[in-house]
């Protein structure tokens, strides 16, 4: 029996409008989840074709089903959008006209207890989006302390890491920590009594960095970035949804730096250095969740839309001429 797979989109309508979908475009969904976004695409197009790429095998099992009535307007691809450049090369999707990514946790993986996500059910500690590779219980069980620690200040922001880095390791060592339940408590009982008084469950900072280490999220947002960009048409437009402050710093620098110009001295009286802007923001500050949304779908409250639109190619980058149109 095939595994049901849902995510509820966020800033949805805001999403496929900044994405000025043409009939007859080539459209990437480099996170299709659920596929709802990626749905919302196919029934603007008619000769146009959308490539929907996911690492989550359940959730490329359910978008094959829900979208065989498009035929071959609709291709899948199960996969990391780090690696979207070569994908979309294999599929013929070079160049495109749009990229949407919609970064983080399906509901649906947060939802199945048996994925290791949520603190509130008890499971097997796993968190791999993918399905493969180490756990986040392999995690807990073979790295040091100091490197624990630092994974749950830079990737949870979490102030108690060192506390909750000293107290995994001590337990380790009589008991191994395998499921979700024993890592919640065992964060619950380490942390302040304030912490635990305050709003919110003690160990979300802990379960967040766990799951972006499992998945190495931050290094593949980092190289899904460029390779998005990559992949862009000029004229071709990026929407990247992101649901904490260290995916939104992340983009929100890299267009920044896709849209900055001529650095000369403000004294030179020409421009010199060449430079010209490879992008324009479509939103200076990008879009949050509404209070309407915030009301349906309390998961929205972190969501931060950005989105650019490519001008130029520039020069590519690293040396890698496969980077220029």
């Amino acid at each position: 029996m095939e595994t049901a797979f849902y995510h509820k989109p966020v800033l949805f309508r805001e999403t496929i409008a900044s994405l000025s979908i043409r009939p007859d475009g080539l459209y990437i969904d480099g996170t299709a989840g659920g596929g709802g976004h990626s749905e919302a695409i196919l029934q603007k197009l008619t000769s146009g074709r959308l490539l929907s790429i996911d690492q989550d095998p359940d959730a490329i099992a359910v978008c094959r089903r829900r979208f065989a009535p498009y035929g071959e307007r609709s291709q899948l691809w199960q996969g990391n959008f780090g690696d979207m450049q070569s994908i979309a090369a294999q599929t013929g999707f070079l160049p495109c006209d749009g990229v949407l990514m919609d970064i983080g946790v399906s509901s649906h993986q947060l939802d199945t207890p048996q994925r290791g996500f949520s603190y509130h059910a008890q499971a097997p500690l796993d968190m791999r989006m993918s399905q493969s590779g180490p756990t986040a219980a392999d995690l807990l069980a073979s790295l040091p302390e100091k490197e624990i620690a630092r994974i749950l200040w830079e990737y949870g922001e979490e102030k108690a890491a060192g506390r909750i880095a000293r107290a995994i390791v001590q337990q380790r060592e009589s008991t191994p920590i395998t499921t979700t339940l024993q890592l919640a408590d065992l964060v619950r009982e380490s942390v302040p009594a304030a912490v635990r008084r305050g709003p919110g469950h003690p160990a979300r900072k802990t379960f967040q960095a766990l799951r972006i280490a499992v998945n190495g999220e931050l290094d593949r947002l980092n190289e899904g970035l460029d390779a998005a960009f990559s992949v862009l048409r000029t004229g071709g437009i990026l929407s990247v949804i992101t649901f904490h402050s260290l995916e939104d710093r992340m983009v929100k620098q890299r267009m920044a730096s896709w849209c900055e110009g001529c650095t000369c001295p403000p004294e030179f009286p020409v421009c010199v250095c060449g430079k010209k802007p490879r992008a324009e923001l479509l939103y200076k500050k990008g879009l949050s969740a509404s209070e309407e949304e915030l009301q349906e779908n309390p998961r929205a409250r972190s969501a931060r839309l950005r989105v650019c639109r490519k001008l130029c190619a520039g020069p590519p980058e690293n040396g890698d001429q496969s980077r220029a149109e």
